[in-house]
């Protein structure tokens, strides 16, 4: 029988004092530094559990947010505005996971973003056999015929990436497409937030709102369209996506006008600006991605 002084501490009974800080403690917690006072030994479950809940947010207050933030369009962003935040995952996590989710089911589920006509045929080769070119097939898309002079003459490495890019068979293409998307995209629509936070800054001028409060929309309203496009890629085509498109269509003008409270028109006119911005700048900002990944495969 090992002695007292041998026995291993009992790490689920309650100590007398914190083992952190060394306060008493007569509860759960410590009062000073708030370490909980029964400790379990690292276990390989304890430390999945503390990953999840911890860095991809998947449990506890996720599904009390997720409520609002998908069927009750800018609810998220008065709560967190009124001081009522610590029952909802913060902002910045919440956006983070959802994207996470979304570009991991696209890229380990096989759902393509992207649809490229494999063909068979050798790329385009000058000079071949016969004298003639060969062609790799009709339906191959040809990206430097749509550049202007003026593009050929002020960026010659544009113009050549295109050039080697051309010159890739379809499936080579499409792999490109796909390499530069996932590697950069995310990266291109997270740095997108403070663009759409500061168009939303201009359209509300006058109203007192600070730029902060702007970027908290951002970053809810965003990751509410990171939910749809992930039901979008994990659903076949039908009339319960059309519902989802018609909702997620609808869901920004609805929170705008929940959380800046303007009126129909004053909401209207402003989506109208901001979805043309937005779309400008992800459309830009997305094909710099891919064209990184073309030149990097190129």
């Amino acid at each position: 029988m090992k002695s007292a002084l041998n026995a291993e501490p009992d790490h689920h009974a309650m100590p007398a004092h914190c083992r952190n800080c060394g306060t008493a403690v007569s509860d759960n917690y410590c009062p000073r530094c708030g370490q909980e006072t029964r400790l379990n030994m690292p276990s390989f479950v304890e430390f999945a559990h503390e990953f999840i809940s911890h860095y991809v947010a998947l449990e506890g207050k996720l599904w009390g947010t997720f409520a609002r933030l998908l069927f009750r369009p800018g609810a998220l962003t008065n709560e967190y505005l009124a001081g009522r935040r610590r029952r909802y995952v913060e902002p910045l996590r919440l956006y983070l996971t959802l994207s996470i989710l979304f570009f991991a089911l696209v890229k380990f589920s096989g759902a393509e973003m992207f649809r490229t006509t494999v063909d068979a045929s050798p790329p385009v080769v000058a000079g071949s056999a016969g004298g003639d070119a060969t062609r790799e097939g009709e339906d191959n898309v040809r990206i430097g015929d749509a550049l202007s002079p003026e593009v050929k003459r002020w960026a010659p490495a544009v113009q050549h990436t295109v050039e080697r890019f051309d010159i890739m068979s379809n499936k080579e293409k499409g792999e490109a497409l796909k390499s530069g998307f996932f590697r950069y995209a995310p990266y291109a629509m997270f740095c997108l937030m403070p663009v759409f936070a500061l168009y939303l800054k201009g359209l509300y001028l006058g109203t007192g709102r600070r730029y902060g409060e702007h970027l908290l929309f951002a970053l809810h309203t965003n990751a509410f369209a990171f939910v749809m496009f992930t039901a979008f890629a994990a659903m076949p085509d039908g009339f319960i996506k059309f519902l989802l498109f018609c909702w997620l269509l609808g869901y920004l003008p609805w929170a705008m006008q929940r959380v800046y409270r303007k009126g129909v028109f004053g909401t209207a006119w402003r989506w109208v600006v901001l979805m043309v911005l937005h779309l400008l700048s992800l459309a830009v900002a997305i094909l710099l991605a891919i064209s990184l990944g073309v030149a990097l495969a190129a």
